[in-house]
């Protein structure tokens, strides 16, 4: 007899959103809570989940910051309407960037400065 087992990992977006005014961006956007975890399989079929960890993302421009597991829990079983602000920590491709070199600036995800061509 053999068996087969194995480690998956899967993510669900959680049934919460806030609109608020992107820190990153700018934009008018909302926030949306995502859980993420690891899944011990058996022939196939999931047996448990462990390691779950949560972040939150912006919908406007896809900024990311992971919030406690504390909060998330409360997101989850839906006792909380809305994260503290101290607890967003947003970083991501809406973040400005500004080469110290030429004094260019923009909103574009490059990791080189299109005018000059260094890394920002």
């Amino acid at each position: 007899m053999f068996l087969i087992f194995g480690i998956d990992g899967g993510e669900d977006r959680l049934d919460f959103v806030q609109n608020v005014i992107c820190s990153c961006c700018g934009g008018y956007g909302r926030i949306e809570v995502y859980v993420v975890y690891s899944v011990f399989t058996l022939f196939f079929l999931p047996v448990f989940r462990f390691g779950k960890r949560y972040y939150a993302r912006m919908s406007c421009c896809g900024a990311a910051c992971s919030i406690s597991k504390e909060t998330g829990k409360a997101i989850e079983k839906k006792k909380i309407s809305e994260i503290p602000e101290e607890e967003l920590k947003f970083t991501g491709s809406g973040a400005r960037h500004h080469c110290a070199y030429c004094g260019f600036e923009t909103d574009e995800d490059f990791q080189y400065c299109p005018k000059c061509g260094r890394p920002f």
